[in-house]
């Protein structure tokens, strides 16, 4: 019997999968990339009495590989917090689903964990952006404040390093990120003693700062577009300068567009913090969009789509 590891690069998906495998170590084969990476079953070849977990990645994006792996005899857990659409039925599948705006993966590993290894959902929490249900779930536990600002500190870190238009735009390949993760199995240890930690803090401030000196592109009554440089450092920081102008301008909805290598681009949308709901429908007008209700994405915008684009984005948030 194999058993894989399907999981999302950002930190929701690595975190939930550090839920689950400490609690329960497995030999498994991992399968993962960066955060836009999320059509992962298909790599996957499994049949009867093989195992699939998948985590934070789409089911959308992944329903024709995951109706073919069960077919096959596969069996499949699944946890995930974006669209599904129709959710198959299928006696192989055991599917933990939920895509309420305030909910992220990490979550819901938490709830089938009856919090056993809450403080990693708490760090997924914090990376998805969802600091009040971190806060939350941080609550119950003996965490000083010190502590439950350097499980923040962590969860942005992670997820700032799944940006990118590849593995190679990355600080910390996912994977390897992940076996650093599982190796310390407590996070403050990782922070402590694991060289990753302090390279991924650095780049991540050099990061920002750049894009702090950039100027809207387009500014809406209630949005604001922002399109970065072709550069690496412009494509890792996509999502957290995204989630820092969101955190800054609650009232309104943002955008941070990067050039990629098909001669358009590749977008990030975050909803207006003061309510979290839009960015999903937004992106599902587009061929290669989808992600949640507060934060979603498309993975190539051609150019002339542009124009378009951001009158989509004008009416959704007006």
């Amino acid at each position: 019997m194999k058993h894989f590891d399907a999981f999302n690069g950002d930190a929701d998906g690595i975190c939930s999968l550090l839920q689950l495998r400490v609690d329960a170590p497995i030999d498994s084969m991992l399968v993962t990339g960066a955060k836009r990476d999320v059509a992962l079953l298909q790599r996957i070849s499994a049949g009867r009495g093989d195992a699939v977990t998948a985590l934070d990645i789409s089911m959308a994006a992944n329903r024709e590989a995951l109706l073919d792996l069960l077919e096959r005899g596969a069996t499949v857990q699944y946890f995930d917090h974006h669209f599904v659409g129709e959710l198959p039925s299928h006696p192989g599948l055991d599917a933990h689903i939920d895509t309420s705006a305030g909910v992220c993966t990490g979550m819901i590993v938490d709830r089938y964990l009856k919090g056993k290894q809450r403080v990693w959902a708490i760090v997924a929490a914090f990376g998805d952006n969802l600091s009040e249900a971190a806060r939350e779930l941080a609550a119950p536990l003996a965490l000083s404040p010190t502590q439950v600002d350097a499980l923040q500190e962590l969860g942005e870190g992670i997820a700032y390093n799944a940006y990118g238009d590849s593995e190679a735009d990355l600080i910390i390949s996912p994977g390897e990120l992940y076996l650093s993760l599982r190796r310390q199995a407590d996070p403050f240890r990782f922070m402590r003693e694991e060289p990753g930690f302090q390279r991924l803090r650095e780049a991540r401030f050099d990061d920002l700062e750049q894009a702090r000196a950039e100027q809207p592109h387009v500014t809406l009554p209630n949005a604001t577009i922002y399109v970065l440089p072709d550069a690496p450092w412009a494509r890792r920081v996509r999502g957290a300068f995204g989630n820092e102008l969101a955190n800054a301008s609650p009232l309104i909805a943002h955008a941070i567009l990067t050039p990629n290598a098909q001669g358009g681009y590749t977008v990030s949308v975050r909803a207006p913090r003061a309510r979290a709901s839009g960015a999903d429908s937004l992106c599902r007008q587009f061929v290669t969009g989808g992600g949640r209700a507060a934060a979603a994405g498309i993975n190539h915008l051609p150019e002339d789509e542009l124009p378009e684009f951001v009158r989509c984005f004008d009416e959704a948030f007006s």
